[in-house]
């Protein structure tokens, strides 16, 4: 890659943090008193002590350290990112993401390694970042600007725009301490999006605002990456993850786990978050039923019969139930339910197959499939439930599973699926590809 190309050069970064240690509290009044007097002392020692790491081997963040005070918030973390990339961080929390994002906009120095970053940058990590409480939010977006380099006419070009996108208009004139936690992060992303800087970075923070505004912030960020900005965002929700970024870096307790394509970091990610993936099973022993019926396994799969966790949103995808018959003589119905990344009940699927519906099954094992088609399902994280009902000679839940396996839909934006050249989100439990009409 070009040098001239890279917004930012991320170089074998490490950071460390000091946490406090447990201190032992004096058990008479006498103690305390001393304690009291001391305090001034113990203070400035126990702070200098937070940033004193002469006792650890910086250079080998891995090596054992007998102190329990030793965090390593990042290890040994290099990746790159070119002009006009726009790049997702994800990971559980406590993964690094947010220290890296400070340690990008430079609210703290690295331990170890180097962080280089060509053009302005502005950063959006907690609500209010970089306001001052008791000026008025028309003080704010001018001091905004100020800090990232602009000029006051550079400011005032734009100062109609940022009031109109953040909605708070009517409180301009008002401290910024008045405001609300949403107030501000409508009028912290405004500035920052709406001051045209090279590199745009945003933390979770969005989640504080309503879902219409969430929208705003998405489709805003979209169009700073389409001018050729940088935008570097971290969040939980995938499917905004997916749909702005082309390009994923996952941590894991602090390194760098995944850095490729958008759609198989998320993928690689919801596996390990929800311990779950597109091919289930259970050994003999320990298979949920009971001694009529009991679960084998549960798939995901592609009409060409492969396993996946990652489906296009345009193809047809099998839930695969395979479970085994124990006791003759009873009638079955197995069936599956979808359940959304909302928590959203989709769907219940059950088996409808005439060859065995209302007949009773010989011991042995069984596969039943439910086909979902292509462009019904949204874009997002579906996990699937299955359940085995004994119809005849009584009716009987025989086992209930939840969170079996899960799969990713993704919208490939070739212009062939239901949102046809629409390029916006699309909200919606399904999203079915209708046939249209049109008369004039």
């Amino acid at each position: 890659m070009k040098s001239d190309e890279i917004a930012i050069a991320v170089n074998d970064v490490s950071k460390l943090y000091r946490i406090g240690r447990k201190e032992h509290a004096s058990d008479s009044l006498a103690g305390v008193f001393i304690d009291l007097l001391k305090s001034p002392v113990k203070n400035f020692r126990k702070y200098r002590s937070l940033y004193n790491f002469s006792d650890v081997d910086i250079e080998n963040p891995d090596k054992e350290n007998e102190d329990s005070d030793i965090i390593w918030a990042l290890k040994n973390v290099s990746f790159d990112v070119k002009r006009g990339e726009v790049v997702g961080i994800i990971g559980m929390n406590g993964a690094g993401k947010s220290t890296m994002l400070k340690l990008l906009s430079r609210i703290t120095p690295p331990t170890k390694g180097s962080i280089t970053i060509h053009g302005r940058v502005s950063s959006l990590l907690e609500v209010g970042t970089g306001f001052h409480q008791e000026l008025t939010g028309r003080e704010n977006v001018y001091m905004n600007g100020t800090v990232l380099g602009m000029r006051k006419h550079e400011v005032d070009s734009k100062f109609d725009q940022i009031v109109d996108f953040s909605g708070v208009e009517k409180f301009l004139d008002t401290p910024v301490k008045r405001y609300s936690s949403g107030m501000r992060v409508r009028l912290a992303f405004s500035v920052a999006a709406h001051l045209e800087p090279e590199i745009l970075i945003v933390d979770e923070v969005l989640a504080v605002g309503d879902a219409a505004f969430q929208k705003k912030c998405m489709d805003k960020m979209q169009d700073v990456g389409e001018k050729g900005h940088t935008v570097l965002f971290v969040s939980h929700n995938m499917r905004a993850v997916t749909r702005m970024c082309e390009r994923v870096i996952l941590l894991n307790n602090g390194r760098k786990f995944l850095d490729g394509s958008a759609h198989e970091v998320v993928s690689a990610y919801l596996k390990g978050d929800r311990q779950t993936t597109a091919n289930r099973s259970w050994p003999t022993g320990e298979a949920p039923g009971s001694d009529v019926a009991r679960l084998c396994a549960v798939r995901v799969r592609t009409e060409d019969g492969e396993n996946t966790d990652a489906i296009d949103i345009r193809k047809a995808v099998g839930i695969e139930i395979e479970y085994e018959v124990l006791k003759p003589g009873y009638v079955f119905m197995p069936s599956f339910a979808l359940i959304n990344e909302e928590g959203l009940n989709v769907c219940v699927a059950i088996d409808q197959d005439p060859g065995w519906r209302g007949k009773p099954r010989s011991p042995g094992r069984y596969v039943s499939t439910g086909w979902i088609p292509g462009n019904l399902l949204s874009e997002g994280l579906f996990s699937v439930n299955t359940t085995l009902w004994t119809l005849e000679p009584t009716r009987h839940m025989e086992y209930h599973q939840m969170d079996v396996v899960a799969f990713q839909v993704i919208d490939s934006l070739e212009g062939d699926s239901a949102r046809g050249d629409w390029i916006g989100d699309l909200p919606g439990i399904i999203r079915p590809k209708l046939t249209w009409t049109t008369s004039n």
